[in-house]
């Protein structure tokens, strides 16, 4: 079984929440990104979504675009981020790593290279922003073969039909993005939320993780009924970039802060389960 279904199996059987934390890859340094992803685990993060970096990254928003560029002018790519989930696997076999990008990376290394090579590393799932489901059956069907989900996205613009084709070809969890806009963009519509994720849960058996808004323990808490997880990307991203324009180079002093955080938030997550 995928590390991702076997994940929220067991917080299903617990009566948790998963936590996904997004981090680029090489931000603002490649030797940082390693020592996070550990520290973001050790603090409660569920499932780790790593971002490629991309020199067009479309979908998201100032804070995330930076990130991006601060690790490409250290030449982080997508090899590395294959390479560093591989070392990520030496000492962390069980929390499921999820690659989030753009296609154009994929497609120059070629479908089959990647998944080939994804697999050995250890990674469980890709998201790729700009892969429509019109466009990525032949990649969904080369990712099955090979045991790896293909995370798709959902917006509060999805029509009913468009809901319906993700969901149909969607593995591991369905991706629902709560504000219109780019990544960290807007305010946290709760009732939005509640009637889309509604929605989506008639056509699907797939959790629902709910992403953009999320930024501290109080809007995690209120979306956690809503759904089956929560993503958070950007207040981690603006710790980092908070540091890297410090001059900050320890790689633990990151590790630090973001471990603050995601602390904060599953405190909040786990305090909504044991409320109840």
């Amino acid at each position: 079984m995928n590390r991702i279904k076997q994940r929220f199996e067991s917080l299903r059987q617990q009566g948790r929440k998963a936590l996904v934390s997004y981090v680029v890859m090489g931000d603002p340094a490649k030797d940082v990104t390693l020592p996070v992803m550990h520290a973001l685990v050790e603090n409660g993060t569920d499932i780790i979504e790593l971002g490629i970096p991309f020199s067009d990254p479309n979908a998201e928003g100032p804070v995330i675009q930076k990130a991006h560029e601060r690790a490409l002018e250290h030449g982080s790519s997508l090899r590395d981020a294959l390479a560093l989930v591989k070392q990520f696997r030496e000492t962390d076999s069980d929390t499921p790593v999820l690659l989030m990008g753009y296609t154009n990376p994929i497609e120059r290394m070629g479908y089959d290279t990647f998944i080939e090579n994804a697999v050995d590393a250890g990674v469980d799932a890709v998201l790729t922003v700009d892969l429509p489901p019109e466009e990525a059956e032949e990649f969904n069907e080369h990712l099955k073969q090979a045991n790896m989900e293909n995370i798709f996205l959902l917006a509060p613009t999805s029509s009913p039909s468009r809901q319906k084709k993700v969901t149909d070809m969607a593995g591991g969890f369905i991706y629902y993005v709560s504000l219109k806009g780019v990544t960290g963009a807007g305010n946290l519509d709760v009732n939005s939320v509640k009637e889309n994720v509604t929605s989506i849960r008639a056509l699907t058996d797939l959790p629902v993780c709910v992403g953009f808004g999320i930024k501290d323990g109080a809007s995690a808490r209120a979306v956690a009924d809503l759904s089956d997880g929560v993503v958070v990307g950007s207040v981690l991203v603006n710790q980092i970039a908070a540091l890297a324009e410090q001059g900050e180079t320890n790689p633990a002093t990151y590790a630090e802060a973001v471990s603050v955080i995601i602390a904060e938030i599953r405190e909040a997550l786990d305090k909504n389960t044991l409320d109840k």
